[in-house]
């Protein structure tokens, strides 16, 4: 998928995201890796460090040599996608408290997320 595409996507996914309330915050978890996914995969394409057929799933699938190839793209992006995804497993599939302040933060994160892709021209 192209970065056009991703960036395509991303929005998608936020416009859905802005409808959820702060009780769904498993879903608005689950919304924001996803457009951070989407963000980053655009950006890498942009970055030229990852060609159109060579998407990130997830950050933790990642070999280590991989991520610090891709950090050395953009730390800053790379380290905000995988801070979201380090949140999912405890809230959504776990049930720790906070969940809806939680979903706050992985919502800042995408934010952040989001600017850097813009800047980088996604």
């Amino acid at each position: 998928m192209d970065a056009i595409k991703h960036r395509q996507k991303a929005e998608r996914v936020e416009r859905s995201l802005a409808k959820l309330q702060s009780g769904d915050y498993e879903l608005r978890i689950e919304a924001a890796m996803l457009a951070a996914t989407h963000w980053l995969n655009g950006s890498l394409h942009k970055l030229g460090a990852n060609g159109v057929d060579s998407d990130v799933l997830h950050t933790y699938m990642l070999t280590i040599n991989e991520f610090r190839r891709l950090s050395a793209a953009n730390a800053a992006l790379l380290q905000a996608v995988a801070r979201i995804e380090d949140l999912r497993p405890l809230h959504v599939r776990g049930d720790l408290p906070d969940g809806p302040a939680v979903a706050d933060e992985a919502c800042e994160l995408l934010a952040e997320v989001r600017e850097i892709a813009v800047r980088l021209g996604c």
